[in-house]
């Protein structure tokens, strides 16, 4: 096989394995091509593997046909690629890229990078390059990616323009409006929000500290020269109150927007502080406070929701303000206090220790805090706590009628040292540090009371039925006694039912209760006062024993203190009722209304008295005198000054148990109290002769009432019995 013939030979069969391989790798490739998906390759004849970027659910490389291959997402979980900071990464089909975030911008090389190590981006400033949306009432603050539209000093936002960040539109701060509280007549009242509308004309931003002081100066001037004010009722003050620190704390909170950021303090020469913190937002704790009081709380509790510019957080302490909440009344925590107090407590009588201190931030929602702000507060005086007494954190809380009261809820005291209170709260208002004054239930006391009103009650009906139906005694003595016992009768039965005020509210059924117990117990002191003038036409006028018509009694009995009330009620109605008890307000020395004619009364009796006894040791020194008559009437004057001394000690302790400072006289006095229907019955029914033989003859008539149908019934069974054996004769011969 050598020489030509051999080499086309072996060209041949070269040719021949070539041709081979080529239809083999043809039919090869038309095979991979039917079986393999998209974004695939043929691996060899039963396999395909994916293309770069992505995936099947098999792996890399899979036989099923089915199967697909999916993008693999590689800024996504599990293993996100890490594109630096200020950056971001964003999935493309089969591949990814990093970019800057909005609001960054490449330093230098291409905007689309592949890692952290080509990543040159930083923060973009919009303000600069103009690129923001700021309206012209505001200025462009750049923010690490961002920017914000803040209003320009001395503006504020727009209330519903623009959101917090950048589309904020401001006007020009003014001082806001605030008018007198309606319902309140004072002239300085007026006056004062005469200034305050003056102040309000001539604001301008750039003088807003100047404004802030006048502002606290024109308060000191109208609390410490109070004038008419201090001629208000306690509602009137409180409303007052009520409207003075609430209009205080929306003003100082205006006009702190239009002063440069960073802290200011002021104090007055009545030393009433005010201090307050200008800042941007931000994270962190601020302390603000003077001599009076210190707060501290978190920044982000100050931020309005919805406002971009700088937040305040500001106090007012005000010593001057105790004169307008004095005497306010104290909703407790009854839950709280059943774990220190066994019996119920139905009230407290509250003392201010500090100044009023009011709190007012950019962030106007501050019911319910979402973190606690702590105070500390001075106190002015130490005082040496009693028992049923404590020192409490309160807060001044506003009504729907805008008056006001102390309260306790959300506020809790943390510890005190060195003359100073610490309390935590969970809102904010007008604070103070208060020593309460409980006044709790005395279970003893109240069943004494009501057991012995109700034998007193008792006692005097005995005493009316006798004055009424016994005839011996029946004169003008005896008229006087009688609606002497009406009077107390009536006024103890409303003292039994309604003297308790438990709404702690002063309405209309308190006042009516007040009112009725006012003429009651004059009424009563009337009557006694007309039995001394009697004593003073039997003994005095040379015992002719005329004294007044029934007629002119009543008329001076019941006529004059009608017309006490009557004047009383008209020149001060509020004076009736109060917070505990349904009686005379000690305030406005209300309480004379009763104090003064039961003090003439009493005085004029003991006058008459001393004359009267008098003109009987006269009378028994006398040559031939009445020896009968003069015993008689040495015993009514005894009676008499006997009854004007129950009555007249009963009510000097009865003066004290509306406002309770002993136990000692509560208790004397309900014991008096219960025993003055047991004392007049026992000194002018039981003690009377002519009054024990009525008794006497009408036990007898009603035993011998009952002996007699006795012996009828008895008799009437005897007599039927004799007639029908009578009949029986007869009835034979018949």
């Amino acid at each position: 096989m050598g020489g030509p013939h051999g080499g086309l030979f072996l060209l041949f069969h070269v040719l021949c394995f070539l041709l081979t391989l080529s239809e083999v790798g043809s039919q090869n490739s038309k095979a991979c091509a039917l079986r393999c998906p998209p974004n695939s390759s043929c691996v060899n004849g039963t396999a395909c593997r994916c293309a770069p970027g992505f995936i099947s659910s098999s792996g890399e490389i899979f036989t099923d046909p089915l199967e697909s291959c999916d993008d693999i997402n590689e800024c996504g979980p599990p293993s996100a690629v890490d594109c630096g900071s200020s950056a971001d990464c964003l999935n493309t089909e089969g591949g990814y890229y990093c970019t800057c975030s909005p609001g960054y911008e490449p330093v230098s090389g291409a905007a689309v990078f592949r890692n952290e190590s080509e990543n040159t981006c930083r923060d973009k400033d919009e303000c600069s390059s103009g690129e923001h949306r700021c309206h012209n009432s505001t200025v462009c603050v750049n923010t690490a990616g961002s920017y914000r539209c803040h209003c320009r000093q001395g503006w504020e936002p727009k209330p519903g323009f623009g959101d917090k960040q950048k589309n904020t539109t401001c006007k020009e701060i003014s001082f806001p409006l605030w008018t007198a509280p309606p319902g309140i007549k004072s002239q300085r009242l007026s006056a004062f929000f005469e200034r305050v509308q003056k102040m309000s004309r001539d604001f301008k931003p750039a003088t807003a500290k100047k404004s802030m002081q006048d502002l606290v100066r024109s308060v000191d001037d109208l609390l410490k020269n109070s004038g008419d004010l201090e001629s208000l009722d306690q509602p009137s003050k409180h409303v007052t109150a009520t409207h003075l620190l609430s209009g205080l704390e929306e003003t100082l909170r205006t006009l702190a927007k239009a002063i440069p950021k960073g802290s200011f303090t002021y104090r007055s020469d009545d030393g009433t502080e005010l201090s307050l913190v200008v800042q941007e937002q931000g994270k962190g704790n601020v302390t603000v406070g003077q001599s009076h009081a210190r707060m501290l709380l978190d920044w982000t509790v100050a931020a309005a929701a919805g406002e971009s510019g700088p937040s305040v957080v500001g106090i007012l302490s005000s010593q001057n303000m105790k004169k307008l909440l004095a005497n306010a009344s104290l909703k407790l925590d009854l839950e709280k206090l059943k774990e220190t107090y066994e019996s119920p407590v139905r009230g407290a009588k509250v003392t201010l220790l500090s100044a009023v201190s009011s709190v007012f931030l950019s962030n106007t929602n501050t019911e319910k805090l979402d973190s606690n702000v702590s105070f500390a507060f001075t106190l002015h005086e130490q005082p040496e706590l009693k028992p049923r007494q404590e020192l409490i954190c309160a807060f001044w809380k506003k009504d729907s009628n805008g008056n006001g009261s102390w309260a306790t809820s959300g506020c809790w005291k943390m510890g005190s040292g060195n003359g100073s209170i610490t309390c935590q709260c969970s809102h904010l208002s007008s604070f103070a540090i208060l020593m309460a004054h409980y006044d709790v239930e005395d279970p003893k006391l109240a069943l004494i009371t009501k057991v012995g009103l109700a034998l007193s009650l008792a006692c005097l009906l005995l005493c009316i039925l006798t004055f009424l139906l016994v005839r011996p005694i029946q004169g003008s003595r005896t008229t006087v006694h009688l609606h002497l016992c009406i009077c107390l009768f009536v006024g103890s039965a409303i003292f039994l039912a309604g003297i308790e005020n438990e709404g702690g509210e002063v309405g209309t059924r308190c006042r009516l209760v007040a009112v009725l117990l006012h003429y009651c117990f004059l009424a009563a002191f009337c009557w006694m006062s007309l039995e001394g003038v009697e004593l003073y036409f039997l003994v005095v006028r040379v015992f002719q024993g005329q004294g007044l018509r029934k007629l002119w009694l009543c008329l001076i009995g019941y006529g004059v203190p009608l017309l006490i009330v009557g004047i009383s009620a008209g020149a001060y109605s509020k004076g009736y009722g109060r917070e505990k008890f349904c009686w005379l307000n000690f305030e406005g020395g209300f309480l004379w209304s009763f104090v003064g004619p039961v003090t003439f009364i009493v005085l004029g009796n003991a006058i008459i008295f001393v004359i009267t006894v008098w003109k009987l040791t006269q009378k028994f020194s006398e040559i031939n005198p009445d020896i009968k008559k003069l015993k008689k009437v040495r015993v009514l004057t005894i009676t008499a000054i006997a009854q004007l001394f129950v009555l007249g000690c009963t009510w000097v302790f009865g003066l004290l148990l509306f406002d309770p400072e002993s136990w000692v006289l509560s208790y004397i006095f309900s014991i008096l109290n219960c025993l003055q229907g047991f004392f007049l019955f026992v000194l002018y029914c039981l003690l009377n002769k002519k009054v024990r033989e009525e008794y006497r003859r009408w036990a007898c008539m009603v035993a011998g009432n009952r002996y007699s149908e006795f012996a009828t019934t008895t008799s009437g069974s005897g007599s039927s019995h004799n007639q029908t054996q009578a009949l029986r004769p007869s009835e034979s011969g018949m």
